[in-house]
């Protein structure tokens, strides 16, 4: 690393500067520096510019001291021995194993304050830089050419465990190493340790204060898991069917020395799977933990685009997203996304599926953020031919009633929905015109029962679809939709006139081109919308008032900023009077 990066304004304004640990200048950093490469005799200047790495300290001081540093340790890491061996080290008299247990110690001091460097709120933009730099060195050149995971785990522990914001660090990583297979696999793996120790951590009493975002002690470990959350988010998801090559950051990179493979395929096989197995063990940890609820909804809307395709068998995830879709609610809406993925392409079986999804159909959800996602898969679950009869005619009975509550943006979908349901399924088209007769069988049926004219047998409050009574109805509320309030849904209930058991003649209507509705897009369009002239109410004169003077025999409506204004009389005559600008609007009758 080139010296001239620690040259900074605050350097060049006072060479002679003193830090706030000591009467240390810069040119005396500087000659420490030189002094510790030049000869084992300067050693003990290591601990005088250890001292300096600190996020308080001056930074043209700390730049200095660290590249001083760096450049001490580098060509000394294959003779570093590991934490084990220096400490069964510590009682010999060899000098040469005690100089080497004094290394060991000296670079965990290093590291450490490398951690805090780039971690810390308090540390410039420069520095946190320059630290990320020098500790990500160390992780490539270690022993052998091999990736130093020992410490990586280190720096994301840090990372996962500061209370302070780390967005500008994520930034770093993702910009400089997460584009490195073998950083995103350590990455994976250490994030898969990290959420286990934090999961055993966590009580039963815990999981509802997380669950809940209370204040009190849990209140960092919810921290913790946003950490997680935030890192695995900034890791980019790698295209295991594109990607062929595979760049990595260490020598070695996956493999260790004697396990490198001559083929270049089996080669990038092997690193998919190691890869995707590690990717499946993080997401697996991270899921297990209580997260709170603003996790809980990003990680449910974005699960079936970053995490199931990545994973190495994700039929694992079905209890997650079932126990998420039995939640109820925004939660429900936001697993289905997930759950119709594993049903329809990894082979999962939910008994079940339909009721919930019917249960889900509220005026809530046309009011949701997510509702664009969820009125599509709702189409697109709705398009099978297997379909039974009773439920698609549950279904359009249930649209059809929510019609009459939700906004027209939503009746508009409504409209649509009922649409393709009656185009896919020609069994249903009944419901359209339905006329009882007396002598039908449902009526002798019902025969005990006391009729009322005009009843309804559809039970809206029923939960399950088969009872709902949706085939003894009708779409009675697609009528009065003629008659909305706005004109956009008024006029485009008309195409349910069609005779939509002609598939020829007919098409089905596509969701998404009405999903996103609102009251703005259904303002925009109505005022965008060109109309044909219609006749206007003809005036010979220009009209000064908001009534006719014959609407109301007796009465004046003229203007009063007028000195004369016209009454209409019984004889229907008229007459002049004067009138002065105080003259009040009710005038008295004229008699002639």
């Amino acid at each position: 690393m080139a010296k001239s990066s620690s040259a900074t304004p605050a350097a060049a304004g006072s060479k002679r500067r003193k830090s706030r640990t000591g009467t240390l200048t810069l040119d005396e950093v500087k000659s420490l520096g030189q002094e510790l490469l030049s000869s084992r005799a300067h050693l003990n200047h290591a601990p005088a510019l250890l001292a300096l790495l600190t996020p308080s300290a001056p930074l043209d001081l700390a730049l200095e001291a660290l590249i001083s540093l760096q450049s001490f340790f580098v060509p000394l890491l294959p003779s570093i021995p590991s934490t084990a061996a220096a400490a069964a080290g510590d009682g010999s008299t060899d000098p040469e194993l005690v100089f080497r247990s004094w290394l060991r110690q000296r670079f965990d001091e290093l590291v450490a304050a490398l951690v805090e460097l780039s971690v810390s709120p308090q540390s410039d933009d420069a520095i946190r830089d320059v630290a990320l730099d020098a500790l990500m060195d160390f992780v490539k050149l270690g022993k052998d050419g091999k990736f130093q995971s020992a410490i990586y785990h280190k720096f994301l522990h840090a990372v996962v465990h500061t209370a302070d914001s780390i967005d500008p660090l994520l930034e770093l990583l993702g910009s400089k190493y997460f584009k490195y297979t073998d950083v995103c696999y350590f990455t994976y793996t250490s994030l898969d340790k990290i959420a286990n120790s934090l999961g055993s951590t966590i009580t039963g009493s815990g999981k509802d204060a997380l669950q809940n975002g209370a204040d009190g002690s849990q209140n960092r470990g919810v921290i913790f898991i946003h950490n997680i959350y935030n890192i695995l988010a900034h890791v980019p998801t790698i295209d295991f069917q594109k990607e062929s090559t595979f760049d990595m950051w260490s020598t070695v990179g996956l493999f260790s020395k004697g396990e490198k493979d001559s083929s270049k395929e089996s080669s990038a096989t092997s690193i998919k799977k190691k890869v995707k197995l590690k990717f499946t063990k993080a997401w697996l940890s991270f899921l297990k933990l209580p997260l709170p609820l603003d996790v809980y909804k990003e990680v449910l809307a974005s699960i079936h685009q970053n995490v199931i395709p990545s994973m190495s068998n994700p039929a694992i995830l079905c209890d997650f997203l079932t126990r998420s879709y039995d939640i109820g609610g925004v939660i429900s809406v936001m697993a289905l996304s997930g759950l119709f993925i594993l049903m329809t392409q990894h082979g999962l079986e939910y008994p079940k599926f339909y009721e919930k999804l019917y249960a889900l159909l509220t005026p809530a959800v046309f009011m949701a953020k997510h509702r664009s996602v969820f009125l599509q898969l709702l189409d697109t679950c709705l398009k099978s031919s297997y379909l039974p009869a009773y439920l698609a005619a549950a279904f359009a009975k249930r649209l059809s009633r929510l019609a009459l509550s939700v906004p027209p943006a939503g009746a508009l979908i409504i409209i649509a929905l009922i649409h393709n349901l009656l185009r896919r399924h020609p069994s249903i088209n009944f419901l359209v015109h339905w006329e009882v007769d007396e002598n039908d069988s449902n009526a002798t049926v019902e025969a005990n029962q006391p009729k009322k004219i005009g009843a309804d047998p559809f039970n809206n409050e029923e939960a399950d679809p088969a009872k709902s009574g949706a085939m003894r109805s009708s779409l009675w509320e697609i009528d009065t939709l003629r008659h909305h309030y706005s004109p956009a849904v008024s006029r485009f209930v008309v195409s349910l006139e069609n005779d939509l058991t002609v598939r020829a003649k007919t098409s089905e209507m596509k969701i998404t081109d009405f999903s996103s509705g609102s009251y703005a897009t259904v303002f925009k369009d109505e005022v965008r919308r060109r109309i044909k002239q219609v006749p206007l109410a003809f005036y010979r004169t220009t009209p000064t008032s908001l009534f006719q003077g014959s609407d109301f025999p007796g009465w004046s409506f003229g203007d009063l900023s007028n000195n004369t204004i016209e009454t209409i009389v019984d004889n229907e005559a008229l007459k002049t009077v004067e009138a002065s600008d105080s003259t009040p609007s009710k005038r008295l009758r004229v008699e002639t």
